[in-house]
């Protein structure tokens, strides 16, 4: 077997978000982070909850490429219940982020005044309401100091340092646990509650992090290597997850 691509660690990362999650719903954006859930379901997270992105959790989620067999129905989740888990607390969200602060603000809203913005991207959506409810990690598919900004334009997710300031019982299930990208892992296991660098995947070096973060990290020590996916994982990306290759094109090799 060939060796594990940066977007195949990318994606075991991301399974790695939802490690001792339980029977919470998973909900991804971006290819890395839908395999990933993929891979935590198959292997060492069964009771996750997966859609088939319509209205049923199913027992075994269609790949992101290729195709699959038809899956058992577990249950009926239209649209309207999701909010049921949101606001319970129980779903678990790898958001993508255009822009992310040290303390976890996040914003892919607009790039810009919000009045009058240089870009319209997604907009609020349900950043806000997801990052107060519940766990919510983000994914960064080509980490850049335009997008790990000192401050961010818009604040679509609310970080540790406003969480902070609000009513504690409105931030009681505010967790923001995972920054993952195409460089490195990072977390907010800090005192004051700002990014730490987690992890640098194999081939980065801390150097190369740092050039790409546009303010300090918290760096503690000799920086742990991302882990490399398992030989089970790999089969699982490669021959039933995406067969088709599509987590290369959101994530390609190095030059």
């Amino acid at each position: 077997m060939t060796a594990a691509t940066r977007g195949e660690i990318c994606a075991t990362a991301c399974a790695d978000a939802f490690r001792d999650n339980g029977e919470i719903l998973a909900s991804c954006f971006g290819t890395a982070p839908a395999i990933g859930a993929r891979i935590a379901k198959s292997t060492f997270e069964p009771d996750l909850l997966m859609t088939d992105g319509v209205c049923t959790v199913v027992d075994e989620p269609s790949p992101v490429s290729g195709p699959g067999e038809a899956p058992v129905v577990e249950a009926w989740l239209p649209f309207r219940a999701v909010f049921d888990h949101v606001w319970n607390g129980h779903r678990h969200v790898i958001m993508a982020a255009s822009q992310i602060d040290r303390f976890g603000n996040h914003n892919f809203a607009c790039i810009g005044e919000h009045a009058k913005p240089k870009a319209q991207l997604l907009g609020m959506r349900g950043a806000p309401g997801n990052t107060i409810s519940h766990i919510t990690s983000y994914w960064v598919a080509n980490q850049s100091a335009k997008v790990f900004v000192p401050k961010v334009d818009v604040v679509s997710g609310v970080g540790y340092d406003r969480a902070a300031k609000l009513d504690p019982a409105s931030t009681r299930a505010h967790d923001v646990r995972l920054v993952i990208s195409n460089l490195a892992v990072y977390d907010f296991e800090t005192p004051d509650r700002s990014m730490r660098l987690k992890s640098v995947h194999p081939g980065v070096n801390v150097d190369q992090v740092v050039e790409n973060t546009g303010f300090d990290l918290v760096i503690e020590g000799e920086v742990p290597l991302t882990r490399l996916p398992t030989p089970e994982e790999l089969t699982l990306i490669r021959d039933k997850i995406d067969p088709k290759g599509f987590l290369g094109r959101e994530v390609p090799e190095p030059e």
